[in-house]
């Protein structure tokens, strides 16, 4: 008797001990991973890109709440997908489960190239800008020094993630409760001013004459930025406690409170400020606040920049998953798959999309790489829920814990590609651009996945070596343990 429980201690003790990523995430930590995620810089930058091109107050507080629920029929989506594939990775998993290796790729190749860099680089810049800004009121902060502290401020955030995932869900948690205290602090006094009487703002609210076709999927674009981060809790799948349960509760719980918040934010925003005045301001809720609540005014940057800073904490934690699941299927290098030895933590995925960051930070424009960001972003996002229809149709007997009404399905997917296919004639150089950087994949997949001979010996044989000498710099190795 003894002996077996000996044996048992000794297993799980060689479990505990072996490189893994563990299941630490349970449901407050998810729900503040979705909400720390979704709530960054955007609904402090985007009210001034969805008014600018949806033309009225009306317009873009419709279209705000219309995000909101574009954005919540599109997680519930991926709570199926998430409660389905029982992988981490996200929406590269999804692709691969159900089109193929090609597409795959291409998302695992997007996202390492731009998409990622693009977005945490345009929250770092939003960070950088409400750190600086304040200290050189009324005049215009150096773009230098933003740029250096936004640098920082991503320095920071990548290295508590290489660090531990326990601190880095620990720190997600306490941003996410500053965020939303800062969305109550701009909500109360526009409500108390509202419940005054004071609705100046919002007669004549809907001007449809000044609303044009081709602007329109910019403002969603706009809104959609502000409301971007429900899927990364997929990337984490396998971190998650007792996912079947605490993804879909996670996700509905985070986009429902999200959308009231974002509505009436929008709506406070528009009762202490003309619309001139927010389309003039750079930053929205520093206006605001030298406006309504000039006490705490002060407070606000920093407020909003501990949001950004938990926003970029959010996609620095989930995206990276993403690569080290591509790694593990041997469809991306496979340094990216392995796992620091004593910290637990995809180190080589988190601290290589790095560089590219910076990058973006030092050549790059917020509103600029939105649009730059979003069409790859939203066509794969789009192509995921495809195939959830698609696997539906093919699989009906496969274990689907959480399923979603398939009128949400289809209206999600649906709304997805008009507004991709939309945005190219309403932005063609971004999305141009965007659309061209997806496609280089396809030749690279064929060289490096499909037909490997094409690669000359030489370099195969350098790339190892620098992959073996970086895992020992790193102090790296693979998963030891099957954690799906």
């Amino acid at each position: 008797m003894f002996k077996s429980v000996n044996r048992r201690d000794g297993g799980q003790k060689e479990q505990e001990e072996a490189v893994q990523l563990r299941r630490e995430i349970g449901l407050l930590s998810a729900t503040s991973l979705i909400i720390g995620t979704v709530v960054g810089s955007g609904i402090f930058i985007a009210p001034k890109g969805v008014l600018m091109n949806s033309g009225s107050v009306g317009l873009s507080l419709l279209v705000w709440a219309l995000c909101g629920v574009l954005s919540l029929f599109g997680a519930l989506c991926f709570a199926e997908l998430g409660t389905s594939f029982t992988k981490s990775g996200g929406q590269y998993t999804y692709l691969l489960e159900i089109f193929g290796p090609l597409p795959a790729f291409v998302r695992l190749w997007v996202d390492f190239m731009f998409i990622r860099p693009s977005v945490t680089g345009y929250v770092s810049l939003a960070f950088g800008s409400y750190m600086v800004e304040p200290f050189f009121t009324p005049c215009a902060a150096p773009a230098a020094l933003v740029k250096l502290v936004s640098i920082l401020g991503v320095t920071l955030i990548v290295t508590i993630n290489c660090w531990s995932v326990t601190v880095a869900s620990r720190t997600q948690i306490v941003l996410t409760f500053v965020k939303l205290f800062a969305l109550v602090m701009i909500i109360i006094p526009g409500v108390i001013a509202l419940s005054r009487g004071q609705t100046e703002n919002f007669q004549n609210g809907f001007e449809v004459e000044s609303l044009t076709l081709d602007r329109l999927p910019l403002a969603f674009y706009n809104g959609l930025y502000a409301y971007g981060g429900w899927f990364y809790l997929n990337c984490v799948t396998e971190e998650v406690i007792n996912p079947n349960r605490n993804i879909p509760l996670a996700i509905a719980l985070s986009m429902v409170m999200v959308t009231i918040l974002y509505v009436l934010t929008n709506v406070a925003y528009y009762t202490m400020m003309t619309p001139a005045e927010l389309l003039m301001s750079d930053a929205v809720a520093v206006t605001f606040a030298n406006r309504a609540i000039q006490t705490f005014a002060p407070v606000v940057p920093l407020l909003v920049a501990l949001s950004c800073l938990g926003a970029l904490n959010g996609g620095i934690f989930g995206s990276p998953r993403m690569l080290f699941v591509g790694g593990r299927d041997n469809l991306w290098p496979r340094i990216f798959s392995m796992i620091h030895i004593r910290r637990r933590t995809p180190l080589p995925a988190v601290m290589l999309q790095y560089p590219l960051t910076v990058v973006m930070i030092l050549s790059g424009e917020i509103y600029q790489l939105v649009n730059f960001a979003s069409f790859s972003r939203w066509l794969f996002i789009a192509l995921a829920t495809l195939g959830m229809l698609i696997h539906r149709k093919r699989f009906p007997l496969h274990p689907r814990p959480f399923k979603v009404p398939l009128v949400v399905a289809v209206t999600f997917t649906l709304v997805c590609f008009f507004i991709v296919i939309l945005s190219l004639y309403s932005d063609p150089f971004n999305t141009g651009c965007s659309l061209a950087l997806t496609l280089t994949g396809i030749p690279v997949y064929y060289i490096t996945i499909y037909r490997p001979s094409c690669i000359p010996n030489k370099c195969k044989h350098l790339f190892n070596y620098c992959s073996r000498q970086l895992q020992i710099l790193l102090e790296v190795a693979q998963q030891e343990v099957k954690t799906y």
